[in-house]
């Protein structure tokens, strides 16, 4: 449906926006290597600050739709890539719940 929505004057942006059945997923891919420059397991990046911006940003990509009456929720795709090793992907369905 939408890949890297960004709302103009705005920082940031929604990596995936799609339906899993009927429901509206918000979806936000967050990778990192292990290296120093980027410590740390990627949902950790997944902040109050960031969760906030999602949301504001979701229910701004409804209003432009005029979607809304849709269930929709926010989604987290983890990914670890090391060097000589096969990425791990997570998902995480429902990562977190808006807070309207």
């Amino acid at each position: 449906m939408a890949r890297n929505y960004r709302i103009p004057d705005d920082k940031g942006e929604i990596d995936l926006v799609g339906y899993d059945g009927s429901v509206l997923a918000f979806v936000e891919v967050k990778t990192r290597s292990g290296t120093e420059e980027r410590p740390g397991q990627p949902e950790e990046a997944i902040t109050a600050e960031k969760r906030r911006h999602l949301e504001r940003m979701a229910k701004r990509f409804m209003a432009e739709r005029r979607a809304r009456d849709v269930s929709y929720r926010f989604d987290l795709v983890a990914i670890e890539s090391r060097a000589g090793c096969a990425p791990e992907v997570r998902l995480y369905k429902n990562a977190f719940a808006a807070t309207n």
